[in-house]
């Protein structure tokens, strides 16, 4: 009898040293509203611990490099968990955060995987951002997993494939909701809805709200909201470690 053999005997085994460059909003201004914003802390520390507890090697980049603008509803008791603890006491790897490399720096073929964490900043800067759309496009034309969460994946609405498609055509993903929205106020300040951007051209699907929902379609990986982040990141690890069709990995 003739037994399958897994890949790797776990996915950190095959993850180790793998490159994940985690892209980090640099915008700090919640349209008109004269309130602060930024990345939201937890859908940043998630996947960050997520990726280096799998052996990866992770690398922080934002548009205007240094240290990004955390939203500071984030650092509410409310949404603290065990990621932002952890990460808020680990002087490494807030340095790293503090010290992120500008994106024009970066070189897609340098990487692996691709990862952007929400807050309502990446709405502003790297929806619109040409270096960012350029560097998904790399990433995406090369056959390499691009994830993002909450409302990270604004940073797809401008993406093209190389025959000029939009890289989310007919795609499943997911995405903030329209009603997610509405329950924090924000309806009427942000400058596009992501449900609605998203329901014209890709295969849009959501939870209830405050839900975990994560979206897998080949090397697309979304998640809905901030509860989504480790379902998301996890999902990318195993997108990077996993190739299509190739045997199943244990998880142990």
């Amino acid at each position: 009898v003739t037994v399958a053999t897994p890949l790797r005997s776990t996915r950190t085994m095959a993850a180790a040293g793998k490159k994940v460059l985690m892209v980090v909003t640099s915008h700090d201004k919640l349209g008109d509203t004269g309130k602060a914003t930024g990345f939201w802390l937890e859908e940043f520390a998630a996947p960050f611990y997520i990726f280096k507890d799998a052996g990866c090697i992770v690398t922080v980049a934002t548009p205007k490099g240094g240290a990004p603008p955390c939203d500071p509803g984030s650092r509410g008791d409310n949404f603290l968990t065990d990621m932002t603890k952890r990460f808020d006491a680990d002087a490494e790897s807030t340095k790293q955060l503090n010290e992120s490399v500008k994106l024009d720096t970066i070189d897609s073929a340098a990487f692996d995987a691709v990862f952007y964490p929400g807050g309502h900043g990446p709405l502003w800067d790297l929806a619109e951002n040409p270096t960012s759309i350029k560097l998904i496009e790399s990433f995406w034309n090369a056959g390499k997993p691009v994830g993002a969460v909450c409302h990270g994946p604004a940073v797809l609405k401008n993406c093209k494939d190389a025959s000029g498609k939009s890289i989310i055509e007919g795609k499943k993903m997911t995405a903030f909701t329209n009603s997610e929205e509405a329950a924090v106020g924000l309806t009427e300040v942000v400058p596009f809805s992501l449900e609605d951007e998203f329901s014209k051209t890709s295969t849009y699907t959501k939870v209830d709200d405050w839900h975990s929902h994560s979206v897998v379609d080949g090397m697309l990986v979304t998640g809905q909201n901030p509860q989504s982040s480790e379902e998301t990141a996890k999902n990318l690890l195993k997108t990077l470690t996993e190739p299509i069709g190739g045997a199943s990995l244990l998880e142990i």
